[in-house]
């Protein structure tokens, strides 16, 4: 069992449960503790009405902390999660070249924090609106259901949710030399 320390970002109103979940289950059965951030402390609301408890909020997040830091989509991600806070946290993650991951619409924001330019990237697409919003920021959008590059994983929403959760968890082994 390993005992890395990962954390997951959720919208504190409107994030999608089971791509939390899942992902959360995988990698606590793999010896992971998880770790959860919001934009607001307390609680947050998943989009059916479940909630679930926020340990730290966005500005008290030191990402040195983590092994890993990822962002959780549903319909609140972008209203609540797409700013300078999360930003800032994307980009020191991806500077000290730590696992960096986001699923469904918060595949976005790692785009707009210019983290993902030059790389292959997925994430929901229900809109139609992700491969424009990629091409603005160079990212090579791959319409798969995960994509792994470098020490970056996307993923399209919950039907991934699962994977997502077991790529997320090689990824941490192939980085810290776990396994």
């Amino acid at each position: 069992m390993t005992s890395g320390k990962v954390l997951f970002v959720v919208a504190h109103k409107g994030y999608q449960p089971v791509e939390y979940t899942e992902p959360k289950k995988i990698l606590e059965d793999a010896g992971f503790t998880v770790i959860t951030a919001s934009d607001q402390a307390k609680t947050a609301t998943d989009k059916d009405g479940g909630a679930t408890h926020v340990d730290l909020t966005l500005s008290e997040v030191k990402v040195e902390d983590y092994d890993g830091v990822f962002f959780i989509g549903g319909p609140g991600a972008l209203e609540h999660l797409d700013n300078p806070q999360s930003y800032k946290i994307i980009k020191e993650t991806a500077e000290k070249h730590l696992p960096l991951g986001a699923i469904c619409l918060s595949t976005r924001i790692l785009a707009h924090a210019n983290v993902l330019t030059r790389k292959r990237a997925t994430g929901w697409n229900g809109d139609n609106e992700l491969e424009k919003i990629y091409e603005e920021y160079d990212v090579k959008y791959t319409p798969e259901p995960v994509v792994v590059e470098e020490n970056i994983i996307t993923a399209v929403g919950p039907t991934a949710a699962k994977t997502f959760g077991q790529e997320i968890v090689v990824l941490l082994h192939n980085n810290k030399g776990w396994g």
